[in-house]
């Protein structure tokens, strides 16, 4: 090949006729174009991909901090959010900080230590706040969102804001948030959209999928699988004792469906699924019929019932569809219902 572009062409170069030749280089052509049409129109996953990079491809390895008092605190938090019944569940030596109710720990839901896209990444959480929270109908600040946790994921009681839990934890995020925008805005914030079915969830289908896809990790009935040196588990309880209560985020199926969908099975990602929108929805509303802890007072959560997400199981509602409705759906005509009676455009 090398011969063809030399003045003098040797070997394989001369028994090429000039229209073989004109015919190779018009192939070249082509093939050099369509290159370039590639590069310049990359697929709609390869643009989302690059567009989170520069908010997951940094530093958060926490071995990489050296010693002071300010790191240690950092790793103390770290440690906390890893290993939370340790510290503040019932492996906690000191009874008196004592605040979860459950096993869970933070990173049960917060993957990869927090630093997961959509898998409600805390990367740049510290600057989103104070942030206005519809749960309680006012601007609250990052310590009454922990103690949210508390109270609902956690199934259990606030930290005092002052206490060393509290400042390890805060000390945790903001070391996560160094490199995030003023804003905290970062891409891969809280969970993956999906298309909603115009349907009730499947009970049967998402048990089928339970079976098929979780029950290797979280046990045939939910109880996952305690974790082989501590207190916590390796794979969380999906409901029962353990699990969070009814007052938390993920008893809603839109909230469960958007986070299974790009992060269960385990190990997947976004990028790359296993379960279809329909699967992932159907398996949230199983999961989340199932019985666990009440949270009291919940009837006091959004002061303005207008915004309450249509897929809270509990009541009271700004309208009249049935709990049942609210719990398993089909959600779309009480999306629409708010749409035309409120001009509010709910997603979730």
């Amino acid at each position: 090949m090398i011969d063809i572009v030399n003045s003098e062409p040797r070997c394989s170069a001369q028994v090429l006729t000039p229209f073989y030749l004109k015919l190779l280089m018009s192939l070249s052509f082509i093939s050099f174009f369509l290159l370039c049409s590639c590069l310049d129109k990359p697929t709609i996953e390869k643009r989302v991909e690059n567009s989170l990079s520069k908010d997951y491809d940094m530093s958060y390895d926490i071995s990489q901090l050296d010693d002071s008092k300010d790191n240690d605190l950092i790793r103390f938090g770290y440690d906390l959010f890893q290993n939370t019944s340790k510290y503040i569940g019932n492996g906690s030596k000191d009874k008196g900080s004592v605040y979860a109710g459950n096993k869970l720990s933070c990173n049960n839901c917060h993957l990869w230590s927090g630093t997961k896209a959509y898998a409600a990444p805390l990367v740049g959480i510290i600057n989103r706040f104070p942030q206005y929270r519809g749960r309680e109908n006012k601007i609250g600040t990052i310590e009454e969102r922990i103690n949210g946790c508390m109270e609902r994921s956690m199934n259990g009681k606030p930290m005092p804001l002052e206490g060393k839990e509290m400042k390890g934890l805060l000390a945790y995020m903001s070391w996560l948030s160094r490199y995030a925008p003023e804003d905290g805005k970062i891409s891969g914030q809280g969970f993956v959209k999906i298309d909603i079915p115009d349907r009730a969830v499947d009970i049967k289908q998402g048990k089928a999928v339970f079976k098929a896809k979780c029950v290797l990790c979280h046990a045939e009935k939910g109880q996952g699988l305690k974790a082989k040196v501590g207190y916590g588990y390796q794979y969380p309880p999906l409901w029962g004792k353990d699990s969070y209560n009814d007052g938390a985020g993920m008893t809603r199926v839109i909230t469960a469906a958007r986070f299974i969908k790009a992060n269960m099975p385990y190990g997947v990602t976004y990028e790359n699924p296993i379960l279809t929108d329909e699967e992932a929805y159907d398996v949230a509303g199983y999961i989340n019929v199932q019985d666990r802890p009440s949270k009291k007072n919940r009837e006091r959560d959004f002061p303005d019932l207008k915004k309450k997400p249509v897929s809270t199981p509990y009541p009271p509602y700004a309208d009249t569809f049935s709990i049942r409705q609210h719990q398993i759906g089909p959600f779309l005509p009480i999306m629409e219902y708010y749409k035309s009676e409120y001009n509010i455009i709910k997603s979730k």
